[in-house]
């Protein structure tokens, strides 16, 4: 059971490396695109800090893995797939390079911490949002303008 678990785990993380891979050199994802309409919804929160837009959209995972024409992974515990896109508060062009840390505390006070991956034009990774309730979500990032900026905000899960 174990060598099963570590198999699993092992192509799962071979997967996201290949993913990662294809999205740094240009490969057309389309729907990877945070413009593109296959990511439903509206914004979970948009907000202005210091000259930069951030707009954050928390979707399923099932929903997430649909968009890029793959299946869901055997055993993947993470339910959401948090992306955060930047752009220039007055010119509109999109911030893609720089560091991102997001943290996630739940509804009963767990919490989740993760650098999110350059992905196409925004910043993304997994979470599990399998509760139901309020997420405090907290994001500290480095644009390349060498800024440190926070984002906060409530995310309700129903």
């Amino acid at each position: 059971m174990k060598k099963t678990i570590a198999l699993v785990a092992a192509a799962f993380a071979l997967s996201a490396v290949q993913v990662s891979y294809a999205m740094e050199h240009g490969m057309d994802h389309g729907s990877m695109k945070m413009e593109h309409g296959d990511h439903k919804g509206a914004a979970a929160h948009e907000e202005v800090v210091e000259g930069v837009k951030a707009t954050f959209r928390v979707m399923s995972m099932k929903e997430h893995m649909k968009a890029m024409k793959m299946e869901m992974p055997a055993g993947m515990k993470e339910t959401h797939h948090i992306a955060v896109e930047f752009k220039d508060a007055k010119t509109g062009k999109a911030l893609t390079e720089g560091e991102v840390k997001l943290k996630l505390q739940g509804p009963d006070k767990s919490e989740q911490t993760k650098d999110l991956m350059g992905m196409q034009g925004h910043f993304g990774a997994d979470f599990d949002l399998s509760k139901p309730g309020k997420y405090g979500v907290m994001c500290k990032f480095k644009l390349a303008d060498g800024k440190v900026r926070n984002v906060k905000f409530w995310h309700t899960v129903k």
